[in-house]
This record gives structure tokens, C-alpha cells and sequence, in this order.
């Protein structure tokens, strides 16, 4: 029996079917072992092995994962919030997410932060009636819609080019305040160690 994989994979569903395999198998004989479910369900879903499925759901996270620098000259950041340098460094494992930046205004003020998402397509609160729902759209495309009170109040994309060298990301505030409504564009070169 083959199976169609999800657009967005995720390895810690598929651990689970494992795991709900293997209590299955081990009725039938006492000795099988997890990698033997493992290699089961990779093979339904059209893989050699488990490793190379593992490889393969990892691989569309690795595009926005890594650490980036902020590119002056292409961005096109928010009048109230202009800055001289930023940096970000974003870490996946599984859905969850995180964004750690630093980023130096015009006075020379140093701004850090490290805000954490679970990318689940659900919705998720935070404080005082602030939210998210988190989602891939593609491969290299991550959706933030920001709520509040229940309502969509801005959206973040985070697209990475096809070569994997640069970040785009692009808000675009709900307010009745016009200038919070300008859309920003803010780009980031891929940082080699």
C-alpha cells in the first residue's frame, strides 16, 4: 500500500504511527523492533528508509532555519521602527519554532528578543488576548497571522528564495492608525559560519 506524504510533513505524527505500527506487528511477532516499523512506514510513504524520510521532512525546514543578516540596502523597514544593523537567527525542531534577533536602532540602541511559534496551522494565545496562527504555505513560505481579541490584526510571510541564500519577510499591520497600516519589507542574506 503506498501513501501520499502531506505537502508539510510532520516527523513527530509519523514517530507516532511508527510507534502504533510496532504495538500491531509485535502482536503477530513478539521480536520486532521500532526501526522495523519505522522502515514499514517509510516504505508506505515511498522511501527507501526511514533515514532518507527523516532527511526529506528536515530538509523543508533547513530552507528557513539558519542564521541571517540584515541586507540595508533591500529592505524597506517600518518608519516607527528603522534600525542600522539586525541579525536573526531562527531554530526549528518539529513545529516549534524559534526567532531570536538583534537588531541596533539609529541611536545606537540595541533591541533583542527570542519570540517562539508553534507552526501548526491552529490558533495559539499569548498575553492579554494576543495571538498567532503559524502555517506553511509552501516548502520555503511560513504565514504569521497575528491576532487580537480573536481577530487577525497583521501577517508576517517568510519566504526563502529558491537558492536558499535570502530571507524575505513581509508584515502588513491591521490598524485603524494609517501609518501602522504600511506594509514592510525587510530582507536577510544567509550568514556561512
Amino acid at each position: 500500500m503506498s501513501r501520499q506524504l502531506p505537502d508539510f510533513p510532520n516527523l513527530e505524527h509519523l514517530k507516532k504511527q511508527a510507534k502504533e505500527l510496532l504495538q500491531e506487528l509485535q502482536q503477530a511477532n513478539p521480536s520486532v523492533q521500532l526501526a522495523d516499523a519505522q522502515q514499514v512506514v517509510a516504505r508506505e510513504y515511498g522511501f527507501a528508509s526511514w533515514p532518507k524520510l527523516k532527511a526529506h521532512i528536515e530538509s523543508t525546514t533547513r530552507l528557513l532555519a539558519g542564521r541571517w543578516g540584515a541586507n540595508l540596502s533591500k529592505s524597506r523597514p517600518h518608519p516607527l521602527n528603522p534600525f542600522q544593523v539586525a541579525s536573526l537567527n531562527i531554530s526549528i525542531a518539529g513545529e516549534h519554532a524559534t526567532f531570536a534577533f538583534v537588531s541596533v536602532d539609529p541611536r545606537g540602541e540595541e533591541q533583542r528578543g527570542e519570540p517562539a511559534i508553534i507552526i501548526d496551522g491552529h490558533r495559539h494565545e499569548t498575553d492579554h488576548g494576543v495571538g498567532y496562527v503559524a502555517k506553511w504555505l509552501k516548502p520555503r513560505v511560513l504565514e504569521v497571522t497575528a491576532t487580537k481579541d480573536g481577530r487577525a490584526s497583521g501577517r508576517g510571510l517568510y519566504e526563502v528564495s529558491s537558492n536558499g541564500q535570502t530571507l524575505t519577510i513581509l508584515y502588513q499591520r491591521s490598524s485603524p492608525n494609517e501609518l501602522a497600516q504600511t506594509e514592510h519589507r525587510l530582507v536577510f542574506d544567509r550568514i556561512v559560519s
